[in-house]
């Protein structure tokens, strides 16, 4: 019975080694599957994310222009403003400079003491 007994154990020993290989293999096929997802699924996400930033980027373009389309004739229409405005207090101050020094001084002193009271709080 000991014969009968070794050999058994003997085959049960190499079913069992069968069994772990075969569950080894089953085991590490699954993990470099799972690893080939995985990579797949990032590259994946790396194109969307690649698409996703150059729609937002044509998207920021487009925007950009409409505002700047939009905005070129205030641009241009406050220049026109400022340079009447310039050429109005030119000529005021030609005219009358003794009068637009004293008011320059005045505006000074008072911006001075405005500033001065507020120091002091």
């Amino acid at each position: 019975m000991t014969v009968e007994t070794n050999s058994f154990d003997d085959k049960a020993e190499e079913a069992s080694a069968k069994v772990k290989k075969a569950a080894k293999a089953a085991v590490d096929s699954a993990a470099e599957t799972a690893q080939q997802r995985l990579n797949e699924a990032i590259d994946l996400a790396d194109r969307n994310f690649r698409e996703a930033a150059k729609r937002i980027e044509q998207v920021m373009r487009e925007g950009m222009e409409q505002f700047r389309n939009r905005a070129e004739p205030y641009t241009e229409s406050a220049s026109q403003q400022i340079d009447e405005a310039q050429k109005y207090v030119v000529e005021r101050i030609k005219q009358r400079p003794v009068i637009a020094t004293l008011a320059g001084l005045g505006i000074g002193l008072l911006l001075g003491l405005l500033m001065a009271n507020r120091s002091d709080k």
